[in-house]
């Protein structure tokens, strides 16, 4: 049957080809992009929900005993002075919120870049005292950390930049349950464990 296809019927069939050829590059990259997008919010959840976790347990150092007992569970603590220590949990908890929340609602989501700069920062930096310290053991997690922070930094300041937006309701209410859930997931079990286990 295709021998005897008319010829009219061919410059169709040629055309519908071409134009399956030219929309296929605009699907993949369309694809690409929301994959990516998709990819860099997954890494921001996950980092947001574990900075914000980590640093409300540094930030709890402020009780002289809990900073006394620290040591015996994480021995670095005892070499970093408690203010220093307080210090960089409220920058972990505010880099991690960071990571979020700008971007979920639409409110100067550049915040959510340099947050996750100033977490790559804060990274490095650990990554210089550990390595000073010979507590070689905790350089690769930090290096992992530092450097998903700064993949997410380029993302969202050039890959995908997320838009700004007007703050609506739906948003606001979304980024509401996010706190909840976050105070939920991470302070409130952090806040437990280290009020209530024996170090």
């Amino acid at each position: 049957m295709t021998a005897n296809a008319s010829p009219a019927a061919r410059p169709r069939s040629t055309a519908m080809t071409t134009a399956k050829t030219f929309d296929g590059p605009s699907g993949k990259a369309r694809t690409a992009r929301l994959t990516l997008n998709g990819v860099l919010w997954s890494l921001q959840a996950l980092w947001g929900f574990f900075f914000a976790g980590s640093g409300f347990g540094k930030v709890l150092l402020y009780d002289d005993a809990l900073y006394a007992a620290a040591p015996r569970a994480v021995a670095w603590y005892a070499a970093v002075p408690q203010p220093l220590i307080v210090l960089i949990g409220v920058v972990e908890v505010l880099g991690g919120l960071g990571l979020i929340l700008p971007a979920m609602t639409g409110v100067k989501p550049r915040l959510t870049p340099l947050a996750a700069a100033g977490l790559a920062l804060t990274m490095i930096l650990a990554t210089g005292f550990h390595l000073v310290r010979g507590e070689y053991g905790l350089i690769p997690a930090n290096l992992v950390l530092g450097g998903v922070a700064a993949f997410v930094t380029v993302g969202r300041w050039t890959l995908r930049p997320t838009p700004a937006a007007t703050l609506t309701t739906p948003r606001l209410l979304k980024s509401l349950a996010v706190l909840a859930v976050i105070a939920l997931l991470t302070f409130a079990p952090t806040w437990y464990t280290m009020t209530h286990a024996r170090f």
